[in-house]
């Protein structure tokens, strides 16, 4: 695919009006949009401006790229702005941008799309090409001058000059990625090939771009090289480079100072590089998160598959019977039990031990996955619950990190067996002896005190007691503190007092379901990975399913936290108001005709609170782009 497929006379302004950085992205985007490249202007502006605050794309020498990769896009393309006058675009030299090409990939799109774009910014490195862009009198001598570049920059690569040059003074390797993968990542590797042919040096460059790896490095070219750039700004396989000399750069760098790094890697300066465990990236953006929160969301984005399709598949068996799972009852359907079977008897219970498992890998690499999976599983069968997971996800990686440490003294001989042997097995036992010995049984001792407390509070103070387990359901979200109300509820239906149950399962339905409706009403406080994730939340807490809200709360337990506790409080005092009992254990709103009571207060009572909880949300949480 040639450029000028996604360029386009409808997408170029010869003359910009803007005058500000805000400016050129409104009417390059306003550009775009009425060509109807795009399906939601707010939200591809958004995703720009989210790019440029991890650092700007304006790359320097007068060149400014703002792109973006987002489902926002309807059909991949490409604008073009130019101002002869210059605009401040807080460029990496400092100086005017004067060309602007802003790149709309779509979330979806394919490689050959992104290879083209990619293939744009290395067209741009191009001096001479650059001047006539600025020199260009109309739209159809820019799509022309673009076109010819292209042809002679393909014609160029498939000429290995560097491999040929006689006179070598050694072999660089090179790696180079950006978030996004689409401008820099080409950009920072065309500037180090054209630098090192002009110094007649040999390089090999590996791009870590959209498309995924490319030219990568081999073991053989690593055990030859006299040094080695990593200019990145996320994270690239680090251990394969051990005790090599090692270069590490914010991928601004290479484009800006390819000739100062060369010269380094060739003087011998550079530090040798050690792997500490982790292939993290090299120079996090300044609004990277880092630290515990990238271990934990770790965690949370690979259990969010486990939530969304054993939840699913939990509320579809709903619509065959409550019981219809259970082989005893009269309702039971084969089809049922399938799906409790494989979405609550399985994925829901892989959950936590894939939640501790994703954190032990983030905080230790590979080697913490194992004995942080086994430490959830531990915590899953043994009453602990998701506060328990979270404890063996930290504390699985975090040993294997001290394992590290320890065994770096043994012999060289010895470092192939460490991730096959000593890691694995001294890391799970140190782990699961903790978990038993240590975790396990303050959370049960909890879990038990907090039965016994609800059990002889009664039911002396029916609002009261409808706040507590209304609360309690969404403090934990299926852990111990929820099981404790959850089972308190099961205990008085046995007894024939079926009003603290319509509590609990109120605040049971109020945190996946006022999310929901937060991620519909406040959609710029949500990524769109979390209002996706906020629609399967209204299955889940029609459902009662209350783990639907986990993701959400782990990611941020500041705000959802109080705001899901809030709500779900203010459901069972309204149940408990409304006097309306559930003789059912489970069902959502398949049990809502068969409450005692007025079932139409009893759905206003889910409703009011879900809606508490969606404004709380909408108050507490700062948009994205903030």
């Amino acid at each position: 695919m040639k450029v000028t497929e996604l360029l386009i006379k409808e997408t170029i302004i010869v003359d910009l009006k803007s005058t500000t950085k805000a400016d050129v992205i409104d009417e390059l985007t306003n550009k775009l949009d009425r060509a109807g490249r795009l399906r939601d202007k707010e939200e591809f502006k958004n995703a720009i401006w989210k790019r440029e605050n991890e650092f700007s794309t304006g790359i320097g020498e007068g060149i400014a790229i703002p792109h973006a990769k987002t489902s926002a896009v309807k059909t991949p393309a490409l604008a073009f702005g130019r101002s002869k006058g210059g605009i401040d675009y807080d460029s990496l030299d400092g100086n005017s941008s004067h060309i602007f090409f802003m790149i709309a990939a779509s979330e979806g799109a394919h490689n050959e799309h992104l290879d083209t774009l990619s293939r744009l910014s290395s067209m741009l490195m191009n001096e001479g090409f650059r001047e006539k862009l600025m020199n260009a009198n109309s739209e159809e001598e820019i799509l022309l001058l673009i076109d010819r570049e292209e042809k002679s920059y393909l014609k160029e690569q498939k000429q290995d000059i560097n491999t040929e040059n006689k006179e070598s003074k050694g072999l660089i390797l090179a790696v180079t990625a950006c978030p996004t993968g689409i401008a820099h990542t080409y950009m920072a590797a065309d500037a180090l090939k054209n630098k090192a042919r002009d110094m007649g040096i040999d390089i090999k460059v590996e791009t870590n771009g959209s498309t995924g790896v490319k030219n990568r490095l081999t073991e053989e070219e690593i055990e030859k090289a006299t040094a080695i750039i990593v200019a990145a700004d996320k994270q690239v396989e680090m251990s394969r480079f051990e005790g090599k000399k090692l270069i590490q750069v914010p991928v601004a760098q290479a484009i800006k100072k390819p000739e100062e790094l060369l010269n380094k890697g060739l003087s011998g300066n550079a530090a040798v590089y050690h792997h500490s465990g982790n292939d993290k990236n090299v120079s996090a953006s300044k609004n990277e998160r880092t630290g515990f929160y990238k271990h934990l969301m770790n965690g949370v984005s690979n259990m969010l598959p486990f939530v969304v399709g054993g939840g699913i598949l939990i509320a579809i068996c709903f619509m065959f019977g409550i019981k219809a799972f259970e082989p005893n009852d009269p309702s039971f359907n084969p089809t049922a039990k399938l799906l409790m079977d494989i979405g609550g008897g399985n994925a829901f219970s892989l959950m936590i031990p894939v939640l501790a498992g994703f954190i032990g890998s983030s905080i230790a690499d590979r080697p913490g996955f194992a004995p942080a999976m086994v430490g959830g599983f531990i915590a899953a069968n043994n009453g602990a619950g998701f506060l328990g997971g979270l404890i063996a996800g930290f504390l699985g990686g975090y040993v294997v990190l001290g394992l590290k440490n320890i065994f770096s003294k043994l012999p060289q001989s010895l470092e192939g067996i460490k991730p096959v042997l000593l890691y694995p097995l001294f890391g799970i036992f140190i782990t699961g002896a903790i978990m038993f010995l240590v975790v396990i049984s303050p959370v049960k001792a909890l879990n038990a005190g907090v039965t016994s407390w609800l059990s002889s509070m009664g039911t002396a103070n029916k609002i009261i007691l409808g706040i507590v387990l209304g609360g309690m359901m969404a403090v934990d979200m299926g852990g111990p503190i929820n099981k404790a109300a959850f089972t308190f509820g099961i205990a008085m239906i046995g007894s024939g007092n079926y009003y603290p149950h319509a509590a609990i399962m109120a605040g049971g339905m109020v945190p996946p379901l006022g999310i929901a409706i937060a991620t519909t009403l406040f959609k710029n406080r949500f990524t769109k990975e979390e209002r996706d994730a906020g629609k399967t939340c209204y299955i889940m807490g029609a459902s009662f399913i209350t783990e639907g809200a986990i993701p959400f709360a782990a990611a941020d337990p500041g705000r959802v936290i109080p705001s899901i506790v809030v709500g779900s409080a203010i459901a069972g005092a309204l149940t408990m108001m409304f006097n309306i009992g559930l003789p059912a254990p489970h069902g959502g709103i398949f049990v809502i005709p068969i409450v005692k009571g007025n079932s139409l207060l009893y759905l206003a009572a889910i409703l009011i609170g879900s809606f508490v909880t969606a404004i709380m949300l909408g108050f507490l949480k700062k948009p994205i782009e903030d």
